[in-house]
Protein backbone atom coordinates (compact mmCIF):
# COMPACT_ATOMS: atom_id res chain seq x y z
CA UNK A 1 0.00 0.00 0.00
CA UNK A 2 1.45 3.36 -1.04
CA UNK A 3 1.90 5.92 1.69
CA UNK A 4 0.33 9.27 0.83
CA UNK A 5 1.21 12.63 2.31
CA UNK A 6 -1.68 14.96 2.98
CA UNK A 7 -1.64 18.59 1.92
CA UNK A 8 -1.55 19.58 5.59
CA UNK A 9 1.55 17.42 6.20
CA UNK A 10 3.26 18.93 3.13
CA UNK A 11 2.42 22.44 4.34
CA UNK A 12 3.78 21.72 7.83
CA UNK A 13 6.99 20.32 6.30
CA UNK A 14 7.34 23.43 4.11
CA UNK A 15 7.04 25.74 7.13
CA UNK A 16 9.45 23.64 9.22
CA UNK A 17 11.98 23.87 6.38
CA UNK A 18 11.37 27.62 6.06
CA UNK A 19 12.09 28.26 9.76
CA UNK A 20 15.21 26.03 9.68
CA UNK A 21 16.45 27.85 6.57
CA UNK A 22 15.77 31.24 8.17
CA UNK A 23 17.65 30.26 11.32
CA UNK A 24 20.68 29.42 9.14
CA UNK A 25 20.43 32.94 7.68
CA UNK A 26 19.84 31.61 4.15
CA UNK A 27 17.53 34.42 3.05
CA UNK A 28 17.85 33.68 -0.69
CA UNK A 29 16.65 30.12 -0.07
CA UNK A 30 13.78 31.46 2.05
CA UNK A 31 12.69 33.85 -0.70
CA UNK A 32 12.59 30.87 -3.09
CA UNK A 33 9.88 29.37 -0.83
CA UNK A 34 7.60 32.40 -1.36
CA UNK A 35 5.19 32.96 -4.24
CA UNK A 36 5.99 35.83 -6.62
CA UNK A 37 2.88 37.66 -5.38
CA UNK A 38 3.62 36.97 -1.68
CA UNK A 39 1.48 39.03 0.72
CA UNK A 40 2.71 40.18 4.15
CA UNK A 41 0.07 41.34 6.61
CA UNK A 42 2.01 43.39 9.15
CA UNK A 43 0.62 44.76 12.44
CA UNK A 44 0.31 48.53 12.46
CA UNK A 45 0.00 48.91 8.68
CA UNK A 46 -3.43 49.55 7.17
CA UNK A 47 -2.70 47.62 3.97
CA UNK A 48 -0.74 44.43 3.25
CA UNK A 49 2.73 44.58 1.71
CA UNK A 50 3.42 42.67 -1.50
CA UNK A 51 6.33 40.71 -2.90
CA UNK A 52 9.10 38.42 -1.64
CA UNK A 53 11.54 41.35 -1.40
CA UNK A 54 9.36 42.93 1.30
CA UNK A 55 9.77 39.74 3.34
CA UNK A 56 13.53 39.81 2.71
CA UNK A 57 13.84 43.39 3.99
CA UNK A 58 12.16 42.46 7.28
CA UNK A 59 14.24 39.31 7.70
CA UNK A 60 17.45 41.17 6.85
CA UNK A 61 16.63 43.84 9.45
CA UNK A 62 16.33 41.09 12.09
CA UNK A 63 19.64 39.52 11.03
CA UNK A 64 21.41 42.90 10.98
CA UNK A 65 20.24 43.62 14.52
CA UNK A 66 20.56 40.09 15.90
CA UNK A 67 23.23 38.17 13.93
CA UNK A 68 23.09 35.20 16.34
CA UNK A 69 19.29 34.90 16.01
CA UNK A 70 17.87 31.58 17.24
CA UNK A 71 14.40 30.41 16.30
CA UNK A 72 12.47 27.79 18.24
CA UNK A 73 9.11 26.61 16.93
CA UNK A 74 7.00 25.88 20.02
CA UNK A 75 3.77 24.85 18.28
CA UNK A 76 2.80 24.28 14.66
CA UNK A 77 -0.43 22.95 13.24
CA UNK A 78 -2.29 23.17 9.99
CA UNK A 79 -5.69 22.88 8.35
CA UNK A 80 -6.54 23.17 4.67
CA UNK A 81 -4.12 25.72 3.16
CA UNK A 82 -3.18 27.39 6.48
CA UNK A 83 -0.38 26.74 8.99
CA UNK A 84 -0.31 28.37 12.43
CA UNK A 85 2.96 28.72 14.33
CA UNK A 86 3.90 29.82 17.85
CA UNK A 87 7.58 30.69 17.70
CA UNK A 88 10.24 31.95 20.11
CA UNK A 89 13.11 34.16 18.94
CA UNK A 90 16.26 34.92 20.91
CA UNK A 91 19.57 36.59 20.16
CA UNK A 92 22.01 39.33 21.05
CA UNK A 93 21.42 42.94 19.96
CA UNK A 94 24.69 43.40 18.07
CA UNK A 95 23.58 45.77 15.30
CA UNK A 96 21.22 48.71 14.85
CA UNK A 97 17.58 47.62 14.93
CA UNK A 98 14.70 50.04 14.29
CA UNK A 99 17.06 52.96 14.89
CA UNK A 100 18.42 51.65 18.20
CA UNK A 101 22.21 51.09 18.12
CA UNK A 102 23.61 47.78 19.37
CA UNK A 103 23.35 47.28 23.14
CA UNK A 104 24.86 43.76 23.31
CA UNK A 105 21.80 42.79 25.37
CA UNK A 106 20.29 39.31 25.08
CA UNK A 107 16.70 39.40 23.86
CA UNK A 108 13.89 36.91 23.90
CA UNK A 109 10.42 37.37 22.38
CA UNK A 110 7.60 35.36 20.85
CA UNK A 111 5.41 35.61 17.80
CA UNK A 112 2.16 34.07 16.67
CA UNK A 113 2.22 33.55 12.91
CA UNK A 114 -0.27 32.30 10.35
CA UNK A 115 0.66 31.29 6.81
CA UNK A 116 -1.32 30.47 3.67
CA UNK A 117 0.25 28.03 1.26
CA UNK A 118 -0.38 27.84 -2.50
CA UNK A 119 0.94 24.67 -4.11
CA UNK A 120 4.40 24.18 -2.63
CA UNK A 121 5.09 27.82 -1.73
CA UNK A 122 4.17 30.28 1.01
CA UNK A 123 1.69 32.79 -0.42
CA UNK A 124 0.69 34.93 2.55
CA UNK A 125 1.61 35.61 6.15
CA UNK A 126 -0.02 37.25 9.13
CA UNK A 127 2.58 37.80 11.86
CA UNK A 128 2.10 39.17 15.36
CA UNK A 129 5.55 39.42 16.97
CA UNK A 130 5.70 40.80 20.50
CA UNK A 131 7.53 43.94 19.35
CA UNK A 132 6.68 45.82 22.56
CA UNK A 133 8.62 43.25 24.59
CA UNK A 134 11.51 43.26 22.10
CA UNK A 135 11.79 47.06 22.02
CA UNK A 136 11.63 47.27 25.85
CA UNK A 137 14.57 44.85 26.01
CA UNK A 138 16.80 47.00 23.76
CA UNK A 139 15.59 50.51 24.61
CA UNK A 140 17.98 52.76 26.51
CA UNK A 141 17.27 53.03 30.23
CA UNK A 142 15.46 56.26 31.13
CA UNK A 143 17.81 58.99 32.35
CA UNK A 144 17.80 59.68 36.09
CA UNK A 145 16.45 63.10 37.02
Amino acid sequence: MAETTTTTEKNLALLRTAYETLERGELDACVEMLTENFIANVPGLPDPLHGPEIWRLGAQAMWDGFPDLRISVEDMFGADDKVAVRVHFSGTHQGTFQGIPATDRRVSFRSIELYRVEGDKIAEEWVAPDMISLMQQISPAPADH
